[in-house]
């Protein structure tokens, strides 16, 4: 019996950190994932090399990344003959799989889905913290700001009715929909991939980017890292927006002209709730730091215990897949490579 099991269990290569390890295959995660692979640990981490990666590669079958992987180039792929599978733990994979790959019959998955629900939340979250200004009145509680001033702050809103608008229905910003529609948002979707049909059956409505912008209380942006979305948002977009509207950003800083948004922020016009930026980590002397009108956090919208543990399960589901000959469920293609983030 004993030789027939090791027989499907294919050398597989965890290139990732230890403690994003323990948050991926906790408990019957990871003893599935010890089931039906015979696995190597490699500790990941953000100055990982092709060179670090190299020597462990040679009988790989499947590869499991994480973030920092570097780029599965044809001379890496060189030193990984039997490598069939790569499964991502996070969402992207644009910064390290290479056309190679596929030239060479390797499929790629990414449990990005996994991801959804969290930076989902934590994007509602956002959301209700601008349209209630919380985020100001903590700010001025920390300062030395009177009791007086601390209770100014401009118009505070529900969400029942409010405008808000989705920039891209992605996986999170259908979550993110499905969320802010529950509590009784007033909810328009600007993505070119949609028609109005599809935005109907999401309980939106289907508008052009000027009109989302101008119309919206709260704009939510959730599309992918794409040539055509570089700074979607730039001075004259943000122009467009309401005084006293909000921006939430969960998804890419790639999505916003930064100089221009620290304008408007910096004016006091706009309000806004941001987990990526340009630079990462934020620069302590970063103006984002000091705005009274500016929540922050240092993005990790993505790292809840659930979230991860989906993540976890999505990469042992699909190399469970993999091995029985059936179809990935979260397979990435060339094609859907150049249309995601």
């Amino acid at each position: 019996m004993t030789a027939p099991h090791r027989a499907h269990r294919p050398v597989t290569v965890v290139s990732v950190s230890a403690p994003l390890r323990a948050q991926f295959f906790p408990g019957r995660i990871g003893e599935r994932l010890a089931t039906i692979t015979d696995a190597t640990l490699v500790d990941a981490h953000a100055a990982l090399t092709a060179a670090d990666l190299a020597p462990v590669l040679a009988r790989a079958e499947v590869l499991v990344t994480s973030w920092g992987m570097p780029r599965l180039d044809a001379a890496l792929l060189d030193r990984a003959p039997a490598l069939r599978l790569v499964a991502h733990t996070g969402a992207s994979v644009k910064p390290f799989v290479t056309p190679e790959m596929f030239a060479r019959g390797i499929e790629v998955t990414q449990a990005g889905q996994g991801m959804a629900r969290s930076v989902a939340e934590v994007a509602l979250a956002f959301t209700l913290a601008l349209l209630h200004r919380t985020h100001r009145f903590d700010h001025a509680l920390r300062t030395d700001t009177s009791w007086e001033r601390a209770e100014q702050a401009p118009p505070r809103h529900e969400i029942l009715g409010c405008p808000i608008g989705v920039i891209g229905a992605s996986r999170t910003g259908r979550a993110y929909l499905e969320l802010v529609r529950v509590l009784g948002a007033d909810v328009s979707v600007h993505d070119p991939t949609l028609t109005a049909a599809d935005a109907a059956r999401l309980g939106a409505r289907l508008v052009g980017l000027d009109d989302l912008l101008t119309g919206s209380r709260v704009v939510a942006l959730h599309a992918p890292t794409l040539p055509e979305t570089r700074h979607l948002l730039g001075a004259r977009e943000l122009a467009l927006m309401p005084d006293g509207a909000g921006l939430v950003n969960t998804a890419r800083s790639w999505l916003v002209d930064e100089a221009a948004l620290v304008a408007e922020l910096t004016a006091g016009r706009l309000d806004a709730a941001l987990d990526v930026f340009d630079d990462e980590p934020l620069p302590t002397g970063h103006p984002l730091r000091t705005l009274p009108n500016v929540l922050l956090t240092p993005h990790q919208a993505a790292g809840t215990v659930q979230g991860r543990r989906r993540q976890g399960e999505i990469v042992v589901d699909e190399i469970a897949r993999h091995l029985a000959g059936q179809p990935l469920t979260h397979a990435v293609t060339p094609d859907l490579l150049t249309r995601t983030g």
